[in-house]
């Protein structure tokens, strides 16, 4: 059972306030309400019920069937590979990580029948899992082949030691050479599959970018990570006015003929967790987004 103490509540409705605090979804905020899995000061509430400061929210998450990860035949870009540690190149298009409704065609599906074994600290739908990038984003992506080797490498990832540079196209012509955007990120209120420069429920964010070139309608950039929030270059980049070319969900203007987001993870450099010697692979820009960039220089 999960509990939480109701703070600045101003009479909300206690779906709007969980939906607020916790980044859950509407629909399974009210599921907790109809399976009576909803208490507030011990007593079962429905949905409509109106918060008070001091109220105490107690609630149990619904169980869901039990799911697990299927090793399928996929074509994978490994680009290093050990017993410990393995550096993918995910295309364009590929989920890396099962979830309810989507448990087919994943990159997990794929590391599965390639490596059989992958660390098990993120459960069964992310066997290896240290970090992610969106489905619309290429390039690199660290998987761990053994618990401790997990542990090592998320924590470097903690401590900011691990070095992820990007590269993406974005709308507009940036004046400024370099910047850096410190802004912090956290669920968009009126779509919850959005994430949203926010004071309310985020975390920090930092991105620092550099101009590559200049088009007459596009900037080429790259971005290094400070921070790793949910689609935080993309949220990013649209916060300043210089969203992502062909970004289907944040600052969508008019889409380039050619399927494919213009953001691309280039670099990746990390410890090794077991030699602790200092390792970095880059990964060529995809040929869809090269084309586009033809269409800039056209």
């Amino acid at each position: 059972m999960e509990q939480m103490v109701v703070q600045n509540s101003n009479d909300k409705r206690i779906d709007q306030y969980m939906m607020e605090v916790t980044g859950y979804s509407r629909s399974k905020v009210q599921k907790l309400g109809e399976a009576k899995l909803l208490f507030v000061n011990g007593k079962p509430v429905k949905n409509s019920y109106r918060l008070k400061d001091g109220d105490i929210i107690t609630y149990e998450e619904p169980k869901t069937e039990e799911m697990k990860a299927i090793p399928e035949k996929m074509d994978l870009d490994i680009v290093y590979e050990d017993d410990d540690v393995l550096v993918v190149n995910k295309a364009n298009g590929v989920v890396v990580h099962p979830a309810p409704g989507n448990t087919h065609g994943t990159l997990v599906n794929g590391l599965l029948y390639h490596a059989k074994d992958l660390s098990h600290i993120n459960g069964e739908f992310r066997p290896g899992i240290v970090h992610r990038i969106d489905r619309d984003t290429t390039g690199l992506l660290m998987v761990a082949k053994n618990d401790k080797a997990h542990e090592i490498l998320a924590r470097e990832l903690e401590e900011k030691k691990t070095h992820r540079k990007y590269i993406a196209l974005v709308w507009g012509v940036i004046k400024e050479d370099t910047g850096t955007i410190d802004a912090p990120i956290g669920r968009d209120q009126t779509d919850r599959k959005k994430m949203t420069v926010t004071s309310h429920n985020s975390k920090k964010a930092i991105t620092h970018f550099r101009v590559l070139k200049r088009y007459h309608d596009a900037t080429l950039i790259e971005c290094e990570l400070e921070t790793g929030r949910t689609h935080q270059i993309r949220v990013h980049m649209n916060y300043i006015g210089h969203p992502v070319v062909n970004d289907p969900v944040y600052g969508i203007r008019k889409q380039i003929n050619e399927e494919g987001q213009c953001l691309h993870a280039m670099e990746l450099g990390f410890i090794h967790p077991k030699t602790k010697k200092y390792m970095e692979f880059s990964a060529p820009l995809p040929d869809k987004f090269l084309n586009i960039l033809k269409h800039f220089e056209e």
